[in-house]
């Protein structure tokens, strides 16, 4: 059995993990790197770039190049559009009024699973560099706040990428396997979770190698891209108090500020000021201009100071949810790139009235834990009992459009609870179950996760017919819903797909797609090393005639000199076929040069270096007795 790969596909970065001789180990990816950007670009060429190579070309190409794809997974084009708004890339409605991306170099629209499969691509075979073998089964983990659609996406993601989605797993509770197996301490722990597009906050106990998840909380829409929005902001601000020119409607400049932001955040968490420097940032008819500011590491914590208090209100409620005082907690575990800042540091450790774990790698410590759970799945770890949650209530609509609850948040799963409904209607057929999930009391409030109809029913007077209605959440925290008329046993079940998800048609065209790609990308590697071959063959030929093109006839470098032109004129085109062919006649003739120059001398009195070589060889033996051979023996003292 090949190796389950732990995967933490974030919004900003993603790693990729596995387990060695019992311990998590990340994987560099092939520039050498621990973490890969989530960032993929089409060139204009149509070429597809992932990771490093994207971001390096994002200030150049903003409208091709994609970021932050995990905060638009399993949501409608209505759900993303304060989002869609603050991004250089066009978010377009689906076929189903999922939100979608278009790029313009390839006129193509992507939804967001198929452009997180392009990341796990990279991850794949990132991973099957390092490992030496095939990578096919993998453990991918997600903010615990994720509702049931943007799990269901991320797993068709893992599928149309090549891989088989293990487990589904909550980023807070791989965090903590990681410190629990390193660690090795028991107790009450609390994870904040702020990553890049996410923030998570969970409770868990750890005793003797079970960790039980008490209560999750979160905030989909709060993470480090927010801080780089009102840094972003402040210096579009900033620019045209002193220019007058309002840089939010230049797609490039933009970009360059977001850069800027990010890259001034990250420093401002060990220094006090950060210089931004951007020239010829714009121009107008007086010229460029440029931007050069000043940000204090003060003025940033005022930039965002609500958004870390944002922070506080979810990690209230789930000490409120897990029957918790703050004083019972044992240890903060930090997680997430965003944890490095000092304000956030410094507002948890005042919330929680201690300070923060600081032994873990925040982003890093996901993956590591998702490599332990493959660990657990694959046999290789024992002892280890993960029991997670669901993090929003699930339940159906009835009559006057009220949401009732089935499966209460933060319930252990897996979990299967039935409940009996009966028709609103006299002589009513048929009964539709709309399935919602979220904490709202009116079912239009909440997250829609899909409907379907049980028809059949026998005519009845209203409230006597019995409807089962079964929901089933698995151990990725996926729904199945049933509904069953108990009177004739006729049963209607689905796997919850929300209307915003893709349908197993277009996982499987995605997936030909992905092939197919991978296909082109080994006939480009191909051609590539075909026309590598041909320019080595053409040098080494040239250089021949020059050094030895004298003591040749002429018809025999005239010939040869044919050949590299009739190479040179090929290596024009694509024709693969073509270049091999004639870089193979090319070296033949090559080695007939070779040949031919040494009959041309064969028979000539041996030179400097025959004469060496026949010393060498023909005077051995009398080296040998002119020498005095003197046997040494060792011995040990």
């Amino acid at each position: 059995m090949g190796k389950i790969v732990g995967i933490d596909l974030g919004t900003t970065n993603s790693v990729v993990a596995v387990l060695e001789g019992g311990e998590p180990v990340v994987i560099a990816n092939a520039e050498g790197n621990r973490t890969t950007p989530s960032i993929v670009a089409f060139s204009k060429n149509k070429e597809r770039l992932v990771g490093q190579a994207a971001k390096r070309q994002a200030v150049i190409n903003p409208e091709n190049t994609i970021f932050s794809i995990k905060r638009l997974m399993g949501h409608s084009v209505d759900e993303v559009k304060t989002e869609a708004e603050r991004l250089p890339y066009e978010v377009v409605a689906g076929p189903s009024g999922d939100a979608r991306v278009r790029v313009p170099a390839t006129g193509k629209e992507y939804a967001p699973q198929e452009i997180s499969a392009m990341i796990l691509g990279k991850l794949k075979k990132d991973a099957e560099a390092y490992l030496g073998e095939d990578v096919t089964k993998a453990v991918i983990t997600v903010p615990a706040y994720f509702n049931d659609s943007q799990r269901q996406a991320t797993k068709d993601a893992g599928k149309i990428a090549g891989l088989e989605v293990m487990r589904i797993i909550n980023e807070p509770t791989a965090s903590s396997l990681a410190y629990g197996l390193g660690e090795r301490k028991d107790g009450l722990i609390a994870v904040y979770d702020l990553g890049g597009g996410t923030f998570d906050v969970t409770i868990l106990e750890i005793a003797e190698g079970v960790f039980e998840v008490k209560s999750t909380n979160g905030d989909t829409y709060l993470g480090g891209d927010n801080f780089d929005e009102r840094i972003i902001s402040w210096l579009a601000d900033e620019f045209k108090k002193d220019s007058g020119i309002d840089l939010r409607s230049d797609r490039q400049a933009l970009q360059r500020l977001k850069e800027a932001a990010e890259k001034a955040k990250i420093e401002l968490s060990s220094t006090l000021s950060a210089d931004i420097n951007l020239p010829f940032i714009t121009a107008d008819a007086s010229g460029p201009k440029h931007l050069n500011v000043t940000l204090t590491r003060a003025k940033m914590e005022s930039l965002v100071d609500d958004l870390v208090q944002r922070t506080i209100e979810p990690s209230k409620a789930a000490l409120a949810d897990a029957k918790l005082k703050t004083s019972d907690i044992d240890a903060v575990l930090l997680v997430g790139g965003m944890t490095r800042m000092p304000a956030i540091q410094e507002a948890v450790k005042k919330f929680f009235g201690k300070e923060p774990t600081k032994g873990v790698n925040p982003d890093e410590v996901v993956a590591l834990g998702a490599a332990i759970q493959a660990g657990v799945l694959g046999g290789d770890v024992k002892d280890i009992l993960l029991l997670d949650v669901t993090p929003l209530t699930l339940g159906v609509e009835t009559l006057g459009g009220v949401a009732t609850p089935m499966i209460d948040r933060n319930t252990t799963i897996p979990i299967s609870k039935s409940q009996v409904y009966s028709t609103a209607a006299d002589n009513q057929t048929q009964v539709q179950i709309h399935v919602v999930q979220g904490e709202r009391p009116m079912a239009k409030d909440n997250k829609s996760l899909g409907q379907f109809i049980l028809d059949g029913i026998p005519p009845a007077p209203r409230g006597i017919p019995q409807i089962e209605v079964t929901f089933d959440i698995d151990a990725n925290g996926i729904l199945n819903v049933s509904a069953k008329d108990k009177a004739t046993n006729r049963e209607q079940k689905i796997t919850i797909t929300a209307s915003s998800g893709l349908s197993d048609s277009e996982v499987d065209r995605m997936m030909e797609e992905a092939e197919k790609h991978a296909s082109e990308d080994a006939a480009r590697k191909e051609a590539v090393e075909v026309k590598n071959q041909a320019d080595g063959a053409v040098f080494t030929t040239e250089k021949f005639l020059k050094d030895y093109g004298e003591q040749l006839p002429s018809d025999a470098v005239s010939s040869a000199q044919a050949k590299i032109d009739e190479l040179k004129a090929v290596m024009e085109g694509d024709d693969i076929a073509a270049i091999k062919a004639a870089t193979e006649a090319l070296n033949e003739h090559l080695q007939q040069l070779g040949a031919q120059m040494y009959q041309n001398v064969d028979g000539a009195a041996p030179g400097p270096e025959a004469d060496a070589a026949g010393a060498a060889s023909g005077g051995t033996d009398e080296a040998a007795d002119d020498e005095d051979v003197i046997d040494a023996e060792f011995t040990e003292s």
